[in-house]
């Protein structure tokens, strides 16, 4: 066989190298300067005019090219990339003995006499041949869709179905309840007690499915089925004017939804489910009741899933609008004075949520105009709430010692020394930095403890909230303008879902959503728990 040498392989058609016993990578690098090298006349053989084509053999470790054509007219630096075609060591590797020592770039083919059929040693370390991948790129469309869901780092947004905008935002919202899906993937099709109704039943059925539908998808999802049988359960979200949809106010369809729910897992036989609503989003209430006029005293307890901010004049943060919804007055029948008389009537915390959630009391009914009306005073609102001393006392006590500890562990961080307290100690500092820590429920709770042994730690609140959700408004009334949902993911990252429309936030700009014009404003936020294990 013979080896034609001349111009680099990349300059000479494919078929002439079948003969090749080795494969090497090409470099453009080295060929490119063989070409200027080649396009240069003063690099040129001087005996360019009379082509002299003498064959040789080259030995290089233990294989030996036989035949190889060395052409004269070129200088010996093409000579090396044809031998780097065969054996894959670069040229500037290559040593290549000849008559008055190594083989140079430039040297004058007529000088080195080079006979025909001489054998030439070359010495040199080749290029670590590239293997091609085991596996080819795979692009994200290829891949499933549950795969594209991690490969993206948020699930599929929602059609909107025709001003439906409102219960989008809403499912987003509770979608970002890892506790809250796992609970309902529990609820069977059969699962459906005596004392539950059927549209109850149904509309457990399809937010589970429609749970699940978000987590399997990437491409936006067409809540039909949900959206059908919310209408039928409750028929205030099928209203239409001038026949088309009406817009619907969120928090409604929050409410309503959180009540649904609550009612058809209490029904269930396990014990888990039917506590779980509660234990998320339950909020346990103690309310002192006064009467100045005639001394009347009383207690009351009571659950809500929703704690209100009010807003007034006076209220610039969330915080102050939420000490002000907890003091109320209301007017009633005084059994000692035998009139009405004013009571007041003040409220706190006596057990905490793992999700905490606040409604913004921005709408109220205008007499003038016959209809719901927006108050667009900014309220700020934190991306870390601290509820301590909205707690009873009774609920203070508890959450001492959790407090302390995610306080020692924000010192160890810091590399400061722990200060030795007894479980008796203090912690009423409401404004302390808290430490980053684990996230669960607020009652006690087994958890395996991070060495691994069998004792068990419980979960214990803290009163420290972390924000994972906002749902906004945008424009002047409840019963028109757009809702749009803002959801922190496992990963940290925010997703603003607008309708089918996921798009990343930065978290710097989530607490811009708090009012004072036309543009998106918290309407509802969710907080969820950090706990202390004890």
């Amino acid at each position: 066989m013979i080896i034609t040498v001349g111009l680099p392989r990349a300059f000479r058609s494919p078929t002439h190298l079948q003969g090749q016993t080795r494969k090497a990578p090409s470099s453009r690098r080295h060929f490119s300067r063989s070409l200027r090298l080649y396009s240069n006349p003063r690099l040129r053989s001087s005996s360019s005019a009379s082509k002299i084509m003498p064959t040789v053999s080259v030995k290089w470790q233990k294989e030996l090219f036989p035949a190889v054509e060395i052409d004269t007219s070129q200088p010996p630096y093409v000579f090396k990339c044809q031998l780097y075609d065969l054996t894959g060591v670069p040229p500037e590797r290559q040593k290549i003995m000849v008559k008055g020592g190594l083989l140079k770039d430039d040297a004058d083919w007529s000088t080195l006499g080079v006979k025909e059929g001489q054998k030439l040693m070359m010495m040199g370390t080749a290029d670590e041949v590239v293997k091609a991948p085991e596996k080819g790129p795979v692009f994200m469309e290829d891949l499933p869709e549950e795969e594209q869901v991690v490969a993206v780092g948020h699930t599929a947004g929602l059609f909107n179905l025709g001003n439906t905008c409102y219960m989008n935002s809403t499912i987003q919202c509770l979608h970002s309840v890892p506790e809250l899906k796992s609970v309902l993937l529990n609820y069977t099709n059969s699962g459906r007690s005596n004392e539950l109704d059927q549209y109850s039943h149904l509309l457990t059925v399809a937010t589970r499915d429609l749970f699940t539908e978000l987590d399997r998808n990437v491409r936006p999802v067409a809540p039909l089925q949900f959206l059908s049988v919310l209408r039928k359960k409750f028929p205030q979200f099928a209203q239409q004017q001038n026949g088309v949809y009406m817009q619907q106010d969120a928090e409604e369809c929050w409410t309503q939804l959180m009540y649904t729910l609550s009612q058809s897992l209490r029904s269930s036989e396990s014990s888990e489910i039917s506590a779980a609503v509660k234990s998320l989003f339950g909020i346990d209430l103690v309310s002192r009741i006064h009467c100045a006029e005639s001394g009347e005293e009383s207690s009351e307890t009571e659950s809500v899933y929703a704690l209100k901010c009010h807003i007034s004049q006076d209220v610039n943060h969330l915080h102050e609008g939420l000490k002000r919804a907890l003091k109320s007055e209301l007017e009633k029948v005084s059994p000692s004075l035998g009139r009405s008389a004013v009571y007041s009537k003040e409220s706190s915390i006596n057990d905490l949520p793992r999700y905490l959630t606040v409604q913004f009391v921005r709408f109220f009914w205008k007499r003038e105009s016959n209809q719901k009306a927006k108050i667009l005073r900014k309220v700020d609102y934190p991306l870390e709430l601290d509820v301590y001393d909205l707690c009873s006392e009774e609920l203070r006590q508890k959450l001492q010692r959790p407090r302390q500890i995610l306080r020692d562990l924000e010192n160890e961080k810091l590399g400061l020394k722990a200060k030795q307290k007894s479980n008796t100690s203090t912690g009423n500092d409401g404004d302390a930095t808290m430490a980053e820590a684990s996230q669960g429920s607020s009652g006690p709770s087994k958890d395996p403890s991070p060495e691994g042994t069998s004792s068990q730690k419980e979960t214990h609140p803290t009163g420290i909230y972390d924000l994972v959700a906002v749902l906004t408004h945008k424009g002047r009334s409840a019963d028109s303008g757009h809702y749009v949902a803002w959801v922190k993911q496992e990963s940290g990252k925010w997703i603003q879902y607008d309708d089918d429309n996921p798009i990343p936030q930065r978290e710097e700009d989530i607490t811009k959503l708090s009012g004072g014009g036309d543009w998106h404003m918290a309407y509802i936020c969710m907080y969820k728990a950090r706990v202390a294990h004890i």
